[in-house]
């Protein structure tokens, strides 16, 4: 299926806190309820603006995946439960290091399917934090990209373009 990566309108910012939301409670079962009812307003209020925000959309305008990156770091990559294993996943990280400069991200540890997925693609574990980013007990993995990997092996056809239909 194939995907347009856009930028967030600032209207959407709804729809994406709910994919968020579906997201979380399909990969993140070792946050507890309070802890997503806590995160929620901040990522809506706060994180989604102080981040570049991407996302990706079917050719039916569907929202089905998103990608935050500040400082050269993936800050958040959250798709749809629907979408997950169609690749979309991957052509946002490669959107986000060929376009937005990206080269790092923080895995929680706990979330194995996340840590799979940025070995797979070719990013390596450099370092480790007992506490998130809001000073809970959920360490996270500091991970940077493998210069040895090559993404082109993610993408058919090389460095993804907005325009591509063929992503």
């Amino acid at each position: 299926m194939p995907f347009n990566i856009e930028n967030v309108k600032k209207t959407e910012h709804l729809k994406l806190i709910e994919l968020w939301e579906s997201s979380v409670r399909a990969t993140h079962d070792f946050l507890k309820e309070e802890d997503l009812v806590e995160l929620k307003p901040l990522i809506l209020e706060q994180h989604f603006d102080a981040v570049d925000l991407k996302c990706a959309k079917t050719a039916e305008g569907e929202i089905v995946g998103f990608c935050g990156v500040h400082d050269r770091t993936i800050e958040m990559l959250f798709i749809s439960p629907d979408a997950r294993g169609s690749g979309v996943g991957a052509l946002l990280v490669a959107h986000a290091i060929h376009y937005q400069g990206a080269s790092k991200v923080d895995v929680n540890e706990q979330n194995l399917q996340a840590l799979g997925f940025y070995q797979h693609i070719g990013f390596s574990v450099v370092g480790r934090s007992p506490l998130d980013g809001q000073g809970k007990p959920y360490p996270l993995l500091h991970m940077e990209q493998d210069k040895k990997v090559l993404l082109g092996t993610m993408l058919k056809s090389g460095k993804p373009t907005e325009s591509d239909p063929e992503l």
